[in-house]
């Protein structure tokens, strides 16, 4: 990382800055008197839960946001120029050239029908900072610079011919184009496997120290700010919390939200005594319609004191360290914490061996997907995608799959599934041969084994409502006979996987990441099913829905084996 340099004065400079989405239901004060500066060359994270308003905050930024949302107060200094007043010239000219923003998904921010050389060259054009052969030398350049294999060929595909990783990459390249003095990146690692987070978190401490841009890193994961950054700003109901460098906020948190957060990070070697339960925070964020007069942490606090009624400001705490919150204010220290790492959860299922055959048996299952010729006389290539896997899985016991994007995991699961039939092998459930099954052999067992999904706004009708979506399979199996019984069902479900049943009659956009996934689990156990399989349940959630999610399969696994 390089250093800051100091004596100039902050590059950004944000004081006061209020955002709120105007709404029929009321205001949602989505970001509520943030400050912050950020140095030249500085690495800063913002870290907190889902709707803790980080990524409206950096939208706020650059003054990215639509109707219904509007800024109503603050002040936003880019190297001494007032944001909020720039006419739509001066915005155009700041973005790219002097801030640029690398989002969550870079699918939905690459054009799908352009090659990556046309948007990287329009991406320089733009600033007149690169024309012609120089933007497209520029290209290929910062593309072999972001370890991107053959530049100068990859360079004339299109968006869907890269990996995750590969686009991400293309994101920061484009991000880099017109060497930005502040780059913005919004959970740019959150969708990435491990392997591929930890090289895109390598090159973006290398582009930090090269190129001596500022970075702003936003992400729900404590592992990945504390690879990058050097200060952190932890938010919580769209204010600022805690704020210091990130090492000691880790190491000695000041406010019970950090201590809260760094404490529900998965760890192989802990969990709650006595069970195999993951430590999470307790309740929910406060409503953002109507935000509690006093401390927003305090119904979820466990170190709440009387004080904690009254609204607490951003003090200063220690030198470098401020914090928002009335119980470290008066000296007291929190418990102490171990700093987190990048590091995943494992659950352990402790299932004896049965003498019977197991409910899933899988050998030798092989799946290979021919690719298109690229001349009438070329051979056909094949990809091989699963390759003489076996496996076996007792009644009530949980096996984990791990590995890189693009090992397998998935398709072997759709195989398994039997969404895709297999090119050989043999599966064998609850002692049926399903691997070669007609359709109409498949059809009855699908209510003995479900899937979840990884991407549960994906997977759920948006046109329908929860209730419609989880009693759809209910009626399509004719496991209830009445309305009655369906909508009674369809209340225990809700129950079952902690969300209150008089949500049957929202639809999937109104809700969060976390109660959707929980909506596509209730569906998969809508069925009572013998076996359940999720493939990345939890990647794009943030910690505590994690644990949360974990903790309810667990609970789930134990209630109905």
């Amino acid at each position: 990382m390089s250093t800051p340099v100091k004596g100039q004065g902050p590059i950004l400079d944000v004081r006061d800055l209020r955002t709120q989405f105007f709404t029929d239901a009321g205001v949602v004060r989505a970001v509520d008197g943030v400050s912050f500066s950020v140095e030249a060359g500085e690495t800063v994270g913002i870290v907190g839960e889902s709707g803790s308003g980080k990524s409206v905050t950096a939208m706020s930024l650059m003054r990215l946001l639509d109707e219904p949302s509007r800024i109503v107060g603050g002040e936003v200094r880019f190297r001494g120029a007032d944001v909020l007043a720039m006419s739509e010239d001066e915005l155009r000219a700041m973005r790219g050239d002097g801030i640029a923003m690398v989002f969550q998904d870079p699918m939905t921010s690459l054009n799908p029908v352009l090659r990556i050389a046309k948007q990287l060259v329009e991406t320089m054009q733009a600033h007149g900072r690169f024309d012609g052969e120089k933007a497209t030398a520029r290209a290929v350049s910062l593309l072999g610079r972001m370890g991107i294999t053959a530049p100068e060929r990859a360079i004339h595909s299109y968006p869907h011919q890269f990996s995750g990783g590969m686009r991400q990459r293309v994101m920061l390249a484009m991000g880099f184009a017109n060497e930005p003095a502040l780059l913005i990146a919004d959970e740019p690692t959150t969708a990435l496997d491990v392997t591929i987070q930890a090289q895109i978190l390598d090159l973006m401490v290398e582009l930090n120290r090269d190129f001596g841009a500022a970075i702003i890193l936003i992400s729900h994961a404590l592992g990945v700010i504390a690879s990058v950054c050097r200060r952190v700003l932890v938010m919580y109901a769209g204010e600022v919390v805690e704020e210091g460098p990130t090492e000691e906020v880790l190491a000695n948190p000041r406010h019970p939200y950090t201590w809260a957060l760094i404490n529900a990070v998965p760890r192989i070697d802990r969990h709650l005594p006595g069970t195999r339960r993951l430590t999470t925070i307790e309740g929910a964020p406060p409503d953002a319609l109507a935000m509690p007069s006093g401390c927003r942490f305090a119904a979820r606090c466990p170190f709440r004191i009387s004080k904690c009624d009254e609204h607490p400001s951003l003090d200063e705490v220690a030198p470098g360290r401020k914090a928002r919150c009335w119980v470290t204010k008066n000296g007291e220290p929190l418990p102490p914490v171990s700093p987190p790492r990048p590091t995943t959860a494992v659950v352990r299922s402790e299932v004896e061996k049965s003498a019977k055959e197991p409910l899933l048996s899988v050998r030798g299952l092989v799946k290979h997907f021919p690719l298109r010729k690229d001349g009438l006389f070329a051979p056909r290539k094949v990809v091989h995608a699963v390759d003489g896997v076996d496996l076996d899985v007792e009644v009530g016991e949980t096996v984990g799959i791990v590995g890189e994007s693009g090992c397998g995991k998935s398709t072997f699961a759709r195989l398994v599934m039997r969404i895709h039939e297999p090119t050989e092998g043999t599966i064998r459930f609850a002692g049926q041969a399903i691997a070669k099954a007609s359709p109409s052999v498949i059809r009855p067992l699908r209510r003995h084994m479900q899937m979840v999904f990884q991407d549960p706004y994906a997977s759920l009708n948006p046109r329908m409502t929860v209730g419609e979506i989880l009693s759809e399979p209910l009626r399509f199996h004719r496991l209830t006979n009445t309305a009655a019984e369906t909508e009674t069902r369809i209340e225990e479900l809700l129950s079952s996987v902690g969300l209150n049943p008089k949500m049957a009659a929202r639809y999937p956009h109104e809700f969060s990441g976390g109660q959707r996934q929980r909506i596509s689990i209730a569906r998969a156990l809508s069925l009572k099913p013998d076996f359940i399989v999720a493939d990345e349940p939890i990647s794009s959630l943030d910690v505590n829905i994690q644990a949360q999610i974990i903790n309810l399969l667990i609970d789930l696994q134990e209630k109905f084996g």
